[in-house]
């Protein structure tokens, strides 16, 4: 892909909420609760200051499990997303708020009227993130189990988003309701949708993932691609990548927006925040957090080992019940082995070790070098603009919004106001065509 030749493509920013994860620094004294609405309130409200295009929330179905426990990193009483951002949409004015949702484990209808009901709630600010589930532990909790194939999951997240938007659009623009009907692989419905087509025409779909299926289902289907990346090179390979696949599906490259999730650590000078930035990295990776990282992935009790020292000379010994709940990581063999080969050329141990390897792409400097840097990565084709990953909660944004976002204003790559309403008109998607 050629990069683009303006030096003024405007950024897009979003801010995560953290948790359940290595990300939150949990022992900082400044770390607050992960389940009151407070912090949910306060980083809304500061990423609203920055001017940011939406507030995203993760969710789990099922809390992890290691070794017959909960998952050290998981978060105890998290409440709904959805229901969160509602709330939220009474005490925000015009950032986007973004919700994971589960395809999975959910129904068309129910969580198409949640959706279109946030929309409406919010004045055009909706958001779905699109994920998939394919493991029994999660569907334990649901009825389906976990019958669901691992192949499968893209086919009904597919059909899925298609049939939200058939109901979206089953109100006419000037609000009369018509009966819609769906008859599919996955989904065989029919009836009428209680809920008016919304102040967006449909809320925006995000999607998050860095697999062949999952970046096909983000040209076919998604407005925003939430992914990670560890390099410029990187980036501007899957940018390429997935933007050259839309034309398929008759797309420009404009109608999808790649956001890596990236963290920030300033400084005022560059010495000071490499140092910043590897105290972060050393609290986010305790000795124990390193240990149960090595036992995630060797699939065997290590408890034995010593953080500090070197790692199993035996390879993996997959174990699905030893944590459930987590994402696999596919070649586990192949992974230890680049873990052991990173280890014996830097000389590092179990801990230095995870820490690096579990790095997500970062931008460390000072507030003039990351809004450079920032710009950087949009203007040569390696993003459209970035979901930010604070280690802390609530108060990991205030610095960025403090001391970057009026830098990148300065550079006339992101926005001095909000000039629409609506999260569409903050990502510059156009409003999607009715198809009654």
């Amino acid at each position: 892909m050629t990069v683009r030749s303006s030096a003024r493509r405007q950024i897009h920013l979003a801010a995560h909420f953290p948790g359940v994860n290595s990300t939150t620094v949990w022992a900082d004294p400044r770390s607050r609760s992960q389940i009151a609405f407070s912090s949910f309130e306060q980083l809304a409200r500061t990423a609203e200051r920055g001017l940011f295009d939406f507030f995203f929330l993760a969710e789990g179905l099922r809390l992890r499990e290691h070794k017959g426990r909960i998952h050290d990193l998981d978060v105890v009483g998290r409440p709904e997303s959805l229901t969160v951002l509602n709330a939220l949409a009474a005490v925000t004015e015009r950032i986007g708020l973004a919700a994971t949702v589960d395809a999975t484990f959910n129904e068309p209808y129910e969580l198409a009227r949640r959706l279109a009901t946030l929309d409406h709630l919010s004045g055009g600010r909706a958001a779905w993130n699109v994920v998939t589930s394919s493991d029994a532990f999660t569907g334990e909790n649901f009825r389906r189990g976990g019958y669901l194939d691992r192949a499968d999951r893209y086919t009904r997240a597919a059909e899925f988003v298609d049939v939200a938007r058939e109901l979206w659009d089953s109100w006419t623009p000037d609000g009369l309701p018509r009966p819609f009907a769906h008859r599919g692989q996955h989904f065989d419905i029919a009836g009428e949708f209680t809920v008016p087509r919304s102040p967006q025409g449909h809320p925006v779909v995000i999607q998050a993932g860095d697999s062949g299926e999952g970046r096909e289902f983000a040209a076919r289907t998604a407005d925003v691609v939430f992914t990670r990346h560890g390099t410029l090179e990187d980036g501007r390979a899957f940018y390429a990548d997935v933007k050259g696949r839309l034309a398929k599906y008759g797309r420009s490259p404009d109608d999808l927006k790649i956001m890596p999730g990236v963290s920030v650590v300033l400084g005022d000078t560059a010495a000071e925040a490499q140092e910043r930035a590897a105290e972060i990295r050393r609290q986010q990776v305790s000795p124990q957090n390193a240990i149960l990282a090595l036992e995630q992935l060797w699939g065997t009790d290590l408890s034995s080992y010593d953080p500090d020292g070197p790692f199993p000379d035996f390879d993996p010994v997959p174990d699905p019940t030893l944590t459930q709940g987590r994402t696999r990581r596919g070649d586990t063999v192949a992974l230890a082995e680049k873990w052991r080969s990173l280890s014996r050329d830097k000389g590092l141990s179990i801990r230095q070790t995870v820490i690096e390897a579990s790095a997500r792409q970062s931008f460390i400097g000072t507030p003039e070098a990351v809004a450079a840097d920032l710009e950087t990565f949009v203007r040569q084709d390696a993003a459209d603009g970035f979901v930010l990953v604070p280690h802390l909660t609530p108060g990991g944004l205030d610095e960025f919004v403090d001391r970057v976002v009026p830098l990148l204003q300065e550079r006339r790559v992101f926005r001095t106001e909000y000039r629409g309403t609506t999260l569409r008109s903050h990502l510059g998607l156009p409003d999607p065509a009715w198809q009654g």
